[in-house]
């Protein structure tokens, strides 16, 4: 629906006209918004932006679970719209390395619920693509429900049948926020006071972000596309030549003209040489990723003007006939003509360097802002998602639970606050948006790392940890050791006990993982836990609301610890904490690094009210975790307080001095032995760090990294927030009941007793490989009697249990000990069984005594 001007106010101001915006405003009026307003600066439907310069192509299979369920949920609305060709899609292979890859694509598309996912022979592929040269192909992945939007149609759809009010030609100038929150947007053509604001522009995500004093990190990139003039192998094909007739359109008319042209047989991915291509009624459309990156300052996108739309810019020749991506030997035009030899020599009616956006993990950017109350975002999104992600962002902005038909879903990969400081600076993100661009088609390995931007963040512990061979891996922008180079001689000392690891689940690893594990079990180790955030929570209503926010019982005495979880109003895990009370109105929250300071710090100093102050103290305190047998003797060493377990008991905490270092002690451990975690500012960690060290030398004391960490923490079933709980799940559901105390009130509540009443249909599950020692990769399918059950969430091997773990969720009648399933993984099918948890030291006799 539109009118003529815009209101003085509204409940919901959307600023962008595109794919995700329209899709926000259907979705959000779909659920009963009923004062909604979406505005663009460019015409409508043709807006200048992305949405109707791209070719609208729909591969749905990736190895992110919500990209692929976003990716179908959009499939099938637009489908149902009548405005979505189901032409079935084809990957192909070109070399050995890719038919692995494509095996995963299979892998993930059975996982996460895709139709008849396939492999196909080149002639196979030949039947459905009769252009392609199929001695030029190793085969192909075939989904029989990929295909192509009809931008401009896709929009006339959502402008027909969403009850929002549309304005085209309506420039946003500023976005005034008082007290840290929304106020109003103001236009070109008027103020308009709003309760929220979404952005959804995308390519103008950073200036928009800007208005509103929000640093956005998202990149515009320059890619290529031509469509060829018609070729005589496609003609007679359908044309669509009234698909823009009677439509304002800004710039090159052509481009758009030539988008609107359907496909009439599968799409098309060459990712060995980073192409794409699909029909245009009678010429074939080229799109290449293959070509240096092409960054745009975002600060220069401009406007639509009287020659070009604003995200199209000029075709560079260079880009198209030379080889200039770092990693393609080929040109363009080179693997195209090889490929699909018919287009070879062709003239194109349309030629475009198109603009789109990446971010600095290649994921979207969804979720209300830290920074101001009432922003909302929905950006760095393709056609292949918009109806998805349109649809959680409305449930989020509604209802307070982000999913989509088939249930709750994970935005902890996704979520605006999910960046590290440091990412909203122009530099880093361009660069960081490049490289993803760079990489978009590339093979990319497990564990893969960054070469550039290291060092941004490094603990105090950072430079002993490089004396000790520290191999280092970057996560939020900290460098994490994995392993250390100094325990190489360990693996001799425990060689029968650690398996090789060959082929793709081998790569990155490093076998000193595993007897860092082994000796921590011995033993006694250090790790570095400095990534992992404390959030003070301070206030005569500290405890009353940390108990509002906390499904367990927060009755704490001062002293006590407790794990607990944070639900949505969907009684879902927002995060998994450990909550320690110091004082009488002084509690320290704890929990994993990454993306937590953003996501549960911001969320938990949004609900706080005015009579509890929250501080984050991301980088304030510097942590160890001292792990294993000898770790009480070796700390005992060091302080004058008591460690018995008499006076200092498991999940309790005290202020104690490690030497001369004022430290918080908490006696935890995340890898299943006796130990605690040893919390001190920052300024102190060197000398933290350098007293235990020396007192541990004759109990052999070692580092130890993130991969030993792992391993152990899988033996003992402990969770990771985003890996094997997150949004998706209920506490139950991830095996959490001590988590929870029905005689507490707490977010979340009702539905998570409703959820409880209904019964758990399904429930996590440790698996172990039955004669196998090969590590499970994450996202494999696991099956029962042919029929894929679920997923791995995390996989392992586990060193002192002498077996390759996998943890899932299966419905509730698989997720007994005992039931024998399938695990596919690279290929390969695996035999497993259901085990009860925790696999190692059950009665919990090594982590209390």
């Amino acid at each position: 629906m539109s009118t003529d001007s815009p209101p003085s106010s509204a409940e919901t101001v959307i600023v962008g006209a595109g794919a995700v915006g329209c899709s926000v405003a259907y979705h959000l009026t779909e659920l009963g918004a009923d004062d909604v307003v979406v505005l663009d600066k460019g015409p409508l439907p043709v807006t200048g932006g992305s949405s109707t310069h791209a070719p609208g192509i729909m591969f749905q299979t990736s190895p992110s679970k919500l990209q692929t369920k976003t990716a179908h949920y959009t499939t099938r609305l637009l489908k149902e719209a009548g405005v979505y060709n189901e032409t079935g899609g084809i990957e192909l292979a070109r070399s050995e390395e890719r038919m692995d890859f494509l095996q995963r694509r299979v892998e993930w598309a059975k996982s996460y619920g895709l139709p008849e996912p396939e492999l196909l022979e080149p002639a196979e592929v030949a039947d459905y693509l009769p252009l392609v040269d199929e001695e030029e192909i190793l085969g192909g992945y075939y989904s029989p429900t990929d295909g192509q939007v009809a931008g401009t149609d896709a929009l006339q759809w959502y402008l027909e049948t969403t009850p929002a009010s549309f304005f085209g030609h309506t420039e946003v100038t500023d976005i005034e926020v008082d007290g840290g929150e929304v106020q109003a947007v103001v236009t070109d053509r008027g103020r308009i006071e709003c309760d929220r604001c979404v952005l959804a522009t995308n390519n103008w995500a950073y200036q928009t972000g800007q208005l509103a004093g929000v640093d956005l990190p998202i990149a515009p990139v320059e890619h290529q596309y031509v469509v060829t003039e018609p070729l005589e192998e496609l003609r007679g094909n359908e044309r669509a030549d009234d698909a823009v007739t009677g439509l304002e359109i800004p710039g090159d008319r052509e481009i758009t003209e030539s988008m609107a042209q359907p496909p009439d047989r599968p799409v098309g991915r060459d990712q060995d040489n980073s192409l794409y291509f699909r029909t245009h009624g009678e010429g074939y459309g080229l799109g290449s990723y293959n070509h240096e990156q092409l960054v745009v300052d975002p600060d220069e996108m401009g406007s639509n003007s009287a020659e070009s739309q604003a995200s199209v810019h000029s075709f560079t020749e260079k880009h198209w006939t030379k080889a200039t991506h770092p990693d393609r030997e080929k040109s363009p035009k080179q693997a195209f003509d090889e490929l699909l030899p018919a287009t070879a020599g062709r003239e194109f009616d349309a030629t475009e360097n198109g603009i789109f956006v990446y971010t600095p993990d290649g994921m979207p950017v969804l979720g209300e802002t830290a920074g101001v109350d009432g922003l909302w975002t929905g950006l760095a999104i393709w056609w292949t998602h918009s109806g998805g992600y349109g649809k959680i962002l409305a449930e989020w902005m509604e209802t307070g639970v982000p999913r989509l038909p088939s249930g709750p879903v994970d935005t902890s990969g996704i979520h605006v606050n999910r960046f590290e400081p440091h990412a909203g600076n122009k530099g880093y993100f361009m660069d960081r948006g490049g490289m993803r661009y760079q990489q978009v088609y590339s093979i990319v390995e497990p564990r893969w790392q960054p070469a550039d931007r290291r060092g941004l963040r490094t603990s105090p512990f950072y430079h002993r940890q490089q004396e000790l061979g520290a191999e280092c891996y970057q996560s939020g922008g900290w460098e994490v050791p994995q392993w250390y180079e100094s325990n190489a001689d360990l693996v001799s000392t425990y060689e029968d006990r650690i398996p090789d690891q060959d082929g793709w689940q081998g790569v990155n690893r490093s076998p000193i993982e595993g007897a860092e594990h082994l000796h921590t079990r011995e033993k006694v180790s250090m790790f570095d836990m400095t990534t992992f955030s404390s959030i003070v929570v301070e206030g005569g209503d500290a405890g009353a609301f940390l108990q509002r926010v906390c499904s367990n019982d927060m009755d704490l005495s001062i002293g006590q610890v407790r794990y607990t979880t944070m639900l949505n109003e969907g009684g879902t895990i927002l995060a998994d904490l450990t909550v320690a009370r110091l004082d009488d109105e002084e509690y320290v929250v704890t929990t994993g690094g990454g993306n937590s300071p953003g996501i549960h710090g911001s969320w938990l100093e949004s609900h706080a009210p005015e009579t509890v102050s929250v501080t984050v103290e991301e980088s304030a305190r510097s942590t160890i975790g001292l792990w294993g047998p000898n770790a009480r003797l070796l700390l005992q060493r060091t302080t004058d307080a008591d460690l018995s377990n008499g006076d200092f008991s498991y999940f309790s905490g005290k202020r104690i001095y490690v030497g001369d270092v004022p430290v918080i002690a908490l006696r935890l451990s995340y890898v299943g032995e006796l130990g605690w975690e040893l919390w001190a500012p920052t300024e102190y960690g060197g000398k933290l760090w350098d007293t235990l060290w020396e007192a541990g030398q004759d109990l052999g004391v070692r580092p130890m990294g993130a991969g030993a960490v792992e391993s152990m923490r899988l033996e003992k079933g402990f969770r990771l927030w985003g890996t094997d709980v997150d949004t998706d799940v209920n506490p139950y559901e991830a095996g959490l009941p001590f988590a929870v105390d029905l005689d507490t009130e707490f977010v979340g509540k009702e539905a998570l007793v409703e959820a409880k009443d209904e019964g758990i249909d399904n429930r996590v599950a440790p698996l172990t490989l039955d004669d196998s020692s090969d590590v499970m990769l994450g996202g494999r399918p696991v099956s029962k009697d042919g029929d894929t059950v679920g997923y791995v969430q995390a996989g392992d091997y586990g060193y002192s249990v002498g077996e390759s773990i996998a943890y899932t969720y299966l419905p509730s009648e698989y997720a007994e000990a005992g039931t024998s399933v399938r695990i596919d993984c690279e290929g390969r099918s695996y035999d497993a069984t259901v085990r009860d948890e925790p696999l190692f030291d059950p009665g919990r006799d090594k982590i209390i005594r």
